[in-house]
Formats: structure tokens, sequence, C-alpha cells
């Protein structure tokens, strides 16, 4: 099976040498690179690829899922082996018009089953948890000429936005709206002490960049939040995202299904509020490892490691499914259980990022990474100019 659907693949147009070669590729023009904007967002607790993405046309599918399969009458079919979940409407439109590249069997270099441990090598780009201290999105920012601003719509910064350089952080709040005489009151309390002046002014700066209609913290709310700060000629040009709930051990066809519709209000909340900034804009969604390949006892699968990234965006060179499929034989799974990763997510996140600010993607590779390298770099174009 496994060879079956690696011939298939590629008599659909995408080679392996074609994915998967060392070169020096073209950078982004510096016009299209000073002024990108680069969106990193993560799907914590291992979001299941193979229910996102569906390997419809692998006959090991549906023997694995059992009543856990997706229908493939109710999904999106992109060819004929792969499908996209019903609940992605959104992202099946920017499918079409070409702002989605999909991309299965992908993993980064951890191979064990923690979400912490895994999450922490997502966001450090080391080999082994706890390796590096820093993100490498706020390595990133320290490469960039442009010196851009990044922003984390979360409570705290995540960590592959820790680092030495300074990042904002903005979350929305169900509470009522404080007085602009507390705020002023406040200010003047912290202006006789540097530090705390400087953290009270930055923090009123990022404030008064946020949409003011924005309250909520529904999917939606979130995307239109993180368009209101990229939108603006004078706010971040990175951001950081955080989704969480994609640990399905049970009940997984409804939890997913509402997981799904909310990542895709997100992301086209996110489209919508970018109005003409989002021809500039590149989105990559990733989780820190896959599923199980095989349902549970509980209507659920179990941690795995080959998950599905996405990247989308008006620069993005969509209308495709970008994969090595290893197959669902068992023979073909890792240990016997889960999706063999074939590309490295590291390869994935620095050719994307090298593109969107006109870097070299080797070089990046090097510098954002444990490793010193990307094992396997890609040379794909993923972007348009």
């Amino acid at each position: 099976m496994a060879q079956t659907s690696r011939r298939r693949f590629i008599a659909q147009g995408a080679s392996l040498t074609g994915l998967l070669a060392w070169g020096t590729p073209q950078a982004a023009p510096t016009s299209a690179a000073a002024d990108a904007r680069f969106v990193f967002i993560i799907q914590r607790g291992a979001a299941d690829g193979l229910h996102t993405l569906v390997p419809y046309g692998d006959p090991a599918y549906a023997r694995l899922r059992g009543e856990l399969a997706v229908p493939v009458e109710q999904a999106t079919r992109l060819d004929s082996l792969f499908a996209l979940h019903p609940a992605l409407t959104q992202v099946a439109t920017m499918y079409t018009q070409g702002e989605a590249l999909l991309v299965h069997a992908v993993a980064s270099p951890y191979r064990e089953r923690s979400h912490f441990d895994g999450q922490n090598v997502l966001e450090t780009g080391g080999s082994q948890p706890y390796q590096m201290r820093d993100g490498w999105l706020n390595r990133l920012l320290g490469l960039l000429p442009q010196r851009p601003r990044a922003i984390a719509l979360a409570p705290t910064v995540p960590v592959a936005l820790r680092g030495d350089s300074k990042v904002l952080s903005y979350a929305p709040s169900n509470l009522r709206a404080p007085p602009d005489d507390l705020l002023l009151r406040v200010q003047q309390l912290y202006r006789s002490d540097a530090q705390l002046d400087a953290l009270w002014t930055t923090a009123l700066q990022t404030r008064g960049m946020a949409s003011s209609e924005v309250t909520k913290q529904d999917p939606a709310s979130l995307g239109t939040l993180a368009a209101s700060f990229l939108a603006r000629d004078d706010g971040p040009r990175i951001a950081m995202l955080e989704t969480e709930g994609w640990d399905t051990h049970s009940g997984q066809a409804g939890r997913m299904a509402s997981q799904l519709k909310g990542l895709d209000a997100l992301l086209g909340a996110l489209r919508t509020g970018l109005g003409d900034t989002w021809a500039r804009t590149t989105v990559l969604v990733a989780t820190e490892f896959g599923r199980s390949a095989a349902a549970n006892g509980t209507g659920g699968t179990d941690h795995g490691t080959g998950a599905v990234a996405l990247l989308l965006g008006g620069r993005v060179q969509g209308g495709r499914v970008l994969a090595d499929w290893p197959g669902l034989d068992t023979p073909a799974l890792l240990d016997g259980r889960d999706l063999r990763p074939t590309l490295g997510l590291d390869a994935l996140i620095a050719r994307a990022a090298a593109e969107s600010f006109g870097l070299d993607p080797e070089r990046l590779g090097r510098q954002l990474f444990a490793r010193g390298a990307v094992a396997q770099p890609l040379r794909e174009p993923l972007l348009r100019g």
C-alpha cells in the first residue's frame, strides 16, 4: 500500500525530489518582504491530521478508523486521495482560490508522546525538550533587518515568542473596560518609575491598536482581533495565536467537528479583517504531534506522530496538497501505530518564514533550529513573489 500511495501522489504532480532536494532558492522580492505579515497558530493538544485532511483514497483508512472515519460524501474531495473535513468550509474556499496549501505526514523531531515536551520542541525549535530556552519565532525577529514588532494574542507570551527580542501581548477580557480616568491615574502613579512607566506606556499603546469592537473570546473574535493589529501600517508584522482542546481521546467525531469549525471561523475572520493586507500575509497552523492511525475503544484516538499543517494566505501558492504519502498499512506505520512522518515541520517553518521575509531558507534553518540545519530542506516554493 505504501508504494501504491506514493506512486499515486507522484502521478498527481509532486515528486519527492522536487520537495526535499538541497538547493539555494531565490529570495522573495524586497518590497514584498518589507511589508509581509506572518502568523503562527498553534493547535495545543495534538490535532488529528487524519481527521482534518482525510486520506479517504487509502484503503486502510476506513479499516483503521471504523465508525470514526469521516464520510467522504460529506467531506470536500481535493483529489483521488485526500478530502477536507466538512467543517473547514472557509479553508476549502481558500484552497479553491489558491490560498491554502495543505501539508500531510509532517512532524517535528520529537518522537515521544508528551504534550508538554512536544509543544516545547515545536515552539523552541530544539531537537529534544527543553534543549533551548527561547523560541524560534523570537529568534526570527532578531534576524529580520526590518526589526518588525510581534504580538502574542494570549494571556501570556507563548514559548515560541519568548527570547531576547521584545514582543507585545494582548488578550481580550470579558470584564468591563476600565474608565479613562483610572488609566490616567495609574499612568501618573507609574511615571516616577522608569521601568513601570515604560511597560505601562507600551500596554496602553497596544490597547489602542486593538479593535474596540472585539470583547469576546470566541475563535472568530480572535481572528478579527489579530487582524485589527496586523492590518495597521504601524502595527506588528508577526503574530502568534493559541487554540486549545485538540486532545481527543474520546468522542472525537463531535469534538473535532466543533474544533475545526472554530479554527475555520478564526481563519475566515482573520482573512476578512485583514482586507487588502491578506495579499501580503502567510499563516502557518501546526500542532505538536498527530494521533494514532487506529481509533481506540472510546470513539477517539491516542497520541501519535505524523500530523497535518496548514499554510494559508494571499501569498501562498495554494490549491494543492504537499505530501509524500507513506500509506496506512500496518508495515508502513511508525511503531505499527502512527502515521509515519515524511516531511519535517522545521523544513516547512524555515521555508515559509524565509520566503515571507526575503531570507535564504537553508541559512535560516541553521539559525532557527537546534540541529544547526534542517535535515531535508524544502526546495518547493511555497509563496508567490
